[in-house]
């Protein structure tokens, strides 16, 4: 990156590839971003989910920040749905944001560190 326009056309062709607040299809992720979700870090995981998707090219997933979740004690909560299966994942951290992203939404398998629950919708 040598320019503010080669800055605008790395954030345009992310934007592209990354569908926040879209249509339902395919896998969605919920990243609480309430008030309790915000100061315990739920900022720069969402930017962490948003990067990776868009580094691997990763379609058919919606990133949505969304209110309370209601657990601020475990805060920063994501939930992860596929199809009728929700996941949520708590006490995540860039790190963990990073193995969702690599472990369950590319390798199929829950972190397990971090599931508070997984249940049919």
């Amino acid at each position: 990156m040598k320019s503010l326009d080669d800055l605008k056309k790395i954030r345009d062709a992310a934007q592209s590839k990354v569908t926040m607040r879209g249509k339902n299809d395919g896998i969605r992720i919920l990243v609480g971003m309430a008030t309790c979700g915000i100061s315990a870090g739920a900022r720069p995981v969402m930017t962490k989910l948003v990067e990776e998707i868009a580094n691997k090219n990763i379609e058919a997933v919606t990133v949505t920040p969304v209110g309370c979740i209601g657990e601020c004690a475990i805060e920063p909560i994501v939930e992860v749905l596929q199809g009728e299966t929700r996941t949520t994942y708590c006490r995540v951290d860039v790190e963990v944001a990073e193995r969702i992203i690599n472990e369950h939404i590319i390798g199929g398998k829950v972190v397990q560190d971090n599931v508070i629950g997984k249940y049919r919708l």
